[in-house]
């Protein structure tokens, strides 16, 4: 690290817990994140912030004024512009030191698998079963941690995957495949229900990456935010998942 790295993040160096051995493997990590909406703007944020090397931005999709109420990753001049191309011109606006790659489309089998094959962490930051599921089979497939996120009207939840242990779920242990779709299209949320989401998300991604504390893999975090009251859950391995049970041996 230079002078000017050394400054910048001199804030979570001073932690024992990052120290400079942590803030080198964040500068050297590789973080996928897919979606950039509610959610995904917080993670980008925030791990562009603490000095993740390299990060990865994969939206199809584009900004729309009524993203704007929580997605603040993106800004009014950006309406009509792909969501990772914005995302990404914050980001470096936020730190320049870091590697941004935008991916504009949406991610096939193949194409989502070489990605997470590259990347240290995954972090899933979209909003229908179908794309989690696959990234999910993918993640599960390499061997790469998942950081999971979700969050409608008032209520979200935050959880690891992390497939490197024989003994973690994964997120189809949580989930059928005919679970239904919940949007915030159709339903409303809360703008700083993502925001917390978001943040935890980047904080379990930042905790993987340095190796300390304790991250979430086998439990889920549910955040009520109307009494604004937090649970625990305890995720058992399915011996039986048609994804990860097989891949245990």
């Amino acid at each position: 690290m230079n002078d000017e790295q050394l400054l910048r993040y001199s804030r979570q160096i001073m932690l024992p817990d990052v120290d400079l051995d942590g803030q080198e493997k964040l500068l050297a990590a590789r973080v996928l994140i897919i979606g950039l909406g509610g959610l995904g703007s917080p993670v980008a944020m925030y791990l562009a912030a603490a000095g993740v090397g390299h990060l990865t931005l994969a939206d199809f999709d584009v900004v729309d004024l009524s993203n704007l109420q929580r997605q603040i990753a993106h800004t009014s001049a950006r309406i009509g512009t792909n969501k990772a191309v914005s995302a990404a011109h914050s980001l470096r606006e936020l730190n320049p030191d870091i590697n941004i790659h935008c991916i504009e489309k949406v991610l096939d089998a193949d194409t989502l698998a070489d990605h997470i094959n590259q990347a240290s962490v995954v972090v899933d930051c979209t909003d229908n079963f179908q794309t989690r599921f696959a990234i999910n089979a993918a993640c599960v497939a390499a061997k790469v941690p998942l950081v999971s996120g979700a969050a409608i009207r008032l209520e979200g939840q935050v959880a690891v995957f992390d497939s490197r242990a024989t003994d973690s779920p994964c997120y189809r242990c949580l989930y059928e495949e005919d679970s239904d779709d919940l949007t915030c299209a159709a339903n409303g949320v809360l703008a700083p229900l993502v925001g917390i989401i978001g943040s935890m998300q980047s904080l379990e991604t930042i905790k993987l990456i340095c190796g300390f504390g304790t991250n979430l893999a086998g439990r889920l975090l549910l955040l009520d935010a109307r009494h604004s009251q937090w649970r625990e859950l305890k995720l058992p391995k399915d011996k039986n998942c048609p994804v990860c049970a097989s891949k245990s041996a």
